[in-house]
């Protein structure tokens, strides 16, 4: 890892008991206790995604690293919090508001509908423990699929439900699927945000785009050996500038699904 790339882990689950196709996406509490242990041991410098855009321009501590957390899991209050507290390392959660206190009903397919969500008390606690709260849209939708007004509304729907709920301003917001588009990211600015992160599985620098930020997948398989490589970038790209190809490909491919699956849809899509 070179003094200018910035490791921003992506995770989703701390549990061990999960449907087999979620399973990649629960990092086990003994995997997720060795790598925070691993984080303390090498003297990596832990942000939250706030502080690290607000050292834009600056010099980064050393060793700088960002944990993030999409969907707020209920386990991320029973399981990694208790964790992330006795390493002593903040971190960013994005959390998808209509979802609070029921299921991640968006998750049926994968055999998870019934994963209990964060509860709106358990939200509210967080900021005390270390832990920024970030927006996720209100219901997980792919938003580069969605009309500008209803991407809009998911957007800037969830930013206001948590305002609400903190009593303070949310700052920072994570894409579903990581699926974004230029509208898209020019809404979520709008909206107020200051930052924005996609996934990418690629390491982020000082010119990442500051709203389409680059993450790092860390998944159910993934071992210690594995994560000191991730961390120090081994096999990984830094952050494209561009959009590729291959993503605006697969934009249409999914567009085109969804309108063969529903063809009355008639929307201004991004």
């Amino acid at each position: 890892m070179t003094p200018t790339t910035v490791p921003i882990l992506l995770y989703h689950s701390v549990a061990e008991e999960v449907a087999a196709p979620f399973r990649p996406w629960a990092v086990s509490p003994a995997h997720f206790a060795a790598q925070l242990g691993y984080l303390r041991e090498h003297r990596y410098t832990p942000l939250s995604i706030s502080q690290l855009i607000s050292l834009r321009g600056a010099r980064l501590p050393e060793r700088p690293v960002a944990v993030t957390f999409d969907d707020g899991f209920a386990d991320f209050y029973t399981d990694a919090l208790p964790l992330l507290e006795r390493y002593g390392c903040p971190a960013t959660l994005y959390i998808t508001t209509a979802y609070v206190g029921q299921t991640s009903r968006w998750l049926s397919a994968e055999g998870e509908g019934e994963r209990p969500m964060l509860s709106w008390a358990q939200v509210r606690s967080l900021p005390g423990r270390g832990v920024e709260c970030g927006a996720h849209t209100c219901t997980h939708p792919q938003l580069d699929l969605l009309s500008s007004a209803q991407a809009r509304a998911e957007v800037a729907g969830s930013k206001g439900a948590l305002e609400q709920q903190l009593g303070r301003s949310v700052d920072s917001f994570a894409y579903p699927h990581g699926y974004h588009s230029g509208l898209v990211k020019r809404l979520v600015q709008e909206s107020g945000f200051n930052s924005a992160c996609a996934v990418k599985h690629a390491m982020s620098t000082p010119e990442d785009d500051t709203f389409a930020l680059s993450r790092i997948i860390v998944s159910a398989d993934t071992e210690i050996g594995t994560f000191a490589r991730l961390l120090a970038g081994y096999d990984l790209p830094t952050a494209p500038r561009h959009e590729g190809w291959r993503t605006k490909g697969w934009r249409l491919a999914r567009r085109t699904a969804r309108l063969l699956k529903h063809p009355k849809i008639e929307e201004e899509h991004l």
